[in-house]
C-alpha cells in the first residue's frame, strides 16, 4: 500500500525511460480472474511503446526489471488498485486500497498523481504496535491496513534485556531506561514517515510500553487511541475493527470542524460554491479550506483561456476524467487544505465549496 514517504521516493526519481502501469482490480473472486489478463495486455502494450523510442540494448535492464516485478504480483493480495513503477535501476510494486484509471505513461518521471488523488479521498493514518520483540508500524487508509517491511521496520530491541542477558547489577530501572531508549529508536525511525505529516495515530501495546513511547514521542500529539493488549502475533484482519472506530471518530471531528469552519467563513462573505469559479480560485491560490463530498465527480476540459468547461461524459485525450480532482491538486498544491465530505452533506452548496483566504 502506498504511503507519503513512498510517495516522496517516486517523485525525486527522474530517470528515462521512466514507466508506470496502472490499472484497478478486484479483491475477491471471480473478478479478480481477469487482472492477471488485464496486467499481461498493459504490459505488452508498454513494450511495444518502448520498443519504439529506445533501443533493446537500452531497455534490456528495465525490461528484465518490469518482468520480475509482474511475475512477484500476487493476486490474491489485491485491493482496488494496482501500480507498477520501473526504471532501469528501480522497480517497485503498490496494491492500492482505492480505484485508478488504467493507464500506461512513459515520461521522465513517474506518473503519481492518481496516486495523490486516492490518497487525498480516504482518511490516512499510522498503527504503531510496540513491542521489545519487534516494535510494527502500519499504514492504514479507510479500513485497510498495511504494514510496513523495510529495513526500519519491524524494530527489534537488541542488547541487554533482549538479545543479551542482563548485567548482574540491573533492577527495575535499568530495563525501564532500556524501554525507554527503545521506544525512543521506534520514534526515531518513523521521523522520515511522518515529514510534513500530521495523521492521527493509534498505538497498541501493554500498558506499560505504551506509556514509555508517549513519554519519549515527538508525535504523542498525534495519538488519537491505545490499544491495551500484547499485539506480537496479531495479524492485519484482526487490528482493522481494533482500530477503526478510533479513525472513525477522527474523521467526524474533522468533518464537524471543517462545517464549523464554512459557517464562520459564511458569515464573512468568503465561499464560493460554483464549480468553474471554484476551479478558477483554485488555481490563484485563494482557496484555503475546499470542502466536497466524497462521491462527486465531474468530467470537464479546460478551454483555451484556462477555466472549467463542464462535459457530459468522460472520453478524449482532452477530456479530464474527474475535474474534481484537479481541482484537489490545485489547492493542495497552494498550501490549502481538503476535506472530503459524506455523500449529501454539502446538499445545500452543491456537493462542493471553497472557503477563501481573501
Amino acid at each position: 500500500m502506498i504511503t507519503r514517504h513512498d510517495l516522496k521516493e517516486l517523485q525525486a526519481l527522474t530517470k528515462v525511460p521512466a514507466l508506470s502501469i496502472l490499472l484497478p482490480t478486484h479483491r475477491t473472486s471471480p473478478d479478480n480472474k481477469q487482472d492477471p489478463i488485464l496486467v499481461k495486455n498493459l504490459v505488452a502494450d508498454a513494450k511495444d511503446r518502448l520498443s519504439k523510442e529506445f533501443s533493446a540494448r537500452d531497455l534490456e535492464p528495465l525490461l528484465k526489471k518490469l518482468d520480475e516485478l509482474v511475475a512477484d504480483i500476487d493476486y490474491t493480495y489485491a485491493l482496488d488498485g494496482l501500480a507498477l513503477f520501473v526504471a532501469h535501476d528501480f522497480a517497485k510494486k503498490f496494491y492500492l486500497p482505492f480505484t485508478v484509471p488504467q493507464r500506461v505513461i512513459i515520461g521522465q518521471s513517474f506518473a503519481t498523481r492518481d496516486l495523490v488523488y486516492g490518497l487525498h479521498r480516504a482518511q490516512r493514518y499510522w498503527v504503531f504496535l510496540l513491542s521489545q520483540n519487534a516494535s510494527r508500524l502500519l499504514a492504514g487508509t479507510g479500513d485497510t491496513l498495511e504494514e510496513v517491511y523495510n529495513k526500519d521496520f519491524p524494530l527489534q530491541m537488541e542488547g541487554p534485556g533482549a538479545t543479551t542477558a542482563l548485567p548482574d547489577s540491573a533492577d527495575s530501572a535499568y530495563m525501564d531506561d532500556r524501554h525507554r531508549r527503545f521506544f525512543q529508536s521506534v520514534d526515531r525511525a518513523f521521523t522520515d514517515y511522518a515529514e510534513d505529516d500530521t495523521l492521527p495515530i493509534v498505538v497498541g501495546g501493554v500498558v506499560r510500553q505504551i506509556s514509555f513511547f508517549q513519554e519519549v514521542s515527538q508525535y504523542k500529539s498525534q495519538i488519537v487511541g491505545t490499544l491495551s493488549s500484547n499485539f506480537d502475533k496479531a495479524t492485519v484482519s484482526e487490528l482493522v475493527p481494533e482500530v477503526w472506530p478510533f479513525i472513525q471518530a477522527v474523521r467526524s471531528q474533522q468533518r464537524a470542524d471543517a462545517l464549523a469552519a464554512l459557517d464562520t467563513a459564511i458569515g464573512e462573505k468568503k465561499v464560493s460554491t460554483a464549480l468553474q469559479e471554484i476551479w478558477q480560485l483554485a488555481n490563484e491560490g485563494r482557496g484555503k479550506l475546499l470542502l466536497v463530498e466524497s462521491g462527486y465527480h465531474v468530467p470537464g476540459v479546460v478551454d483555451d483561456k484556462g477555466g472549467l468547461q463542464i462535459v457530459e461524459a468522460k472520453g478524449g485525450t482532452e477530456v479530464m476524467d474527474d475535474a474534481i480532482d484537479e481541482i484537489i491538486e490545485a489547492v493542495l498544491a497552494k498550501g490549502g487544505e481538503v476535506m472530503l465530505m459524506e455523500d449529501g452533506s454539502l446538499a445545500d452548496h452543491h456537493g462542493i465549496v471553497l472557503t477563501l483566504r481573501y
